[in-house]
């Protein structure tokens, strides 16, 4: 279904339902909850979301403030079903060079605002020769072996639980040069075309 104008409201009262329920399906609230939080009935709730019954502005309100939500997030929110949440590893594509590994999470889904990866370095490769710049922001943390890591002038040599987080204005470059392979969770936002940068 397509999202409404907010100045022009719900097209009807079984649209201001759905929207209804689905605030409560993404925000994991059952129909009994909302309706305690917001002081009023279970039934309330249930009519409203059937279109059984169209609420005052006034009522919405008191109905949104249990989310919490304003009527303007309420009508703009896109009627979609979230998209899927947890990822099993062999639901993460490699989208490395063939040398580093970089497998992403989230890939299937469309728009995403930020890339997440987990990145295995093997001894002695990196992410290449060259500092690299792009936009946006970079941020990772160690989670195995060591990583040497140059952001312009400056170049520190990460361990276990270290991290880092920078501007992908200023160039950098990363290299394992440890003995045994380096695995960092690393994420960049917003999320950047896969390339050899990763």
């Amino acid at each position: 279904m397509a999202d409404k104008d907010v100045c022009n409201g719900p097209e009807d009262d079984s649209d201001l339902g759905l929207r209804l329920k689905m605030v409560r399906k993404i925000y994991g609230i059952s129909q009994r909850e909302l309706a305690r939080r917001a002081g009023v009935t279970n039934a309330s709730i249930s009519f409203v979301e059937q279109g059984r019954v169209s609420p005052s502005v006034g009522s919405l309100k008191k109905i949104l403030a249990g989310v919490p939500m304003s009527l303007a997030e309420f009508f703009s929110l896109k009627l979609v079903e979230p998209g899927q949440i947890f990822f099993r590893a062999s639901e993460m594509p490699d989208v490395g060079d063939g040398l580093v590994r970089s497998q992403l999470l989230g890939g299937v889904h469309a728009g995403r605002s930020m890339s997440i990866l987990r990145r295995v370095f093997p001894v002695g490769l990196g992410s290449g020769p060259d500092l690299s710049v792009t936009d946006g922001e970079i941020g990772g943390i160690v989670v195995a072996g060591e990583l040497e890591v140059t952001v312009g002038s400056d170049l520190a040599l990460l361990g276990v639980g270290d991290g880092f987080y920078f501007s992908g204005r200023r160039p950098h470059r990363f290299r394992n040069s440890g003995h045994c392979d380096c695995i960092v969770v690393h994420a960049t936002a917003p999320a950047q075309a896969l390339s050899s940068q990763f």
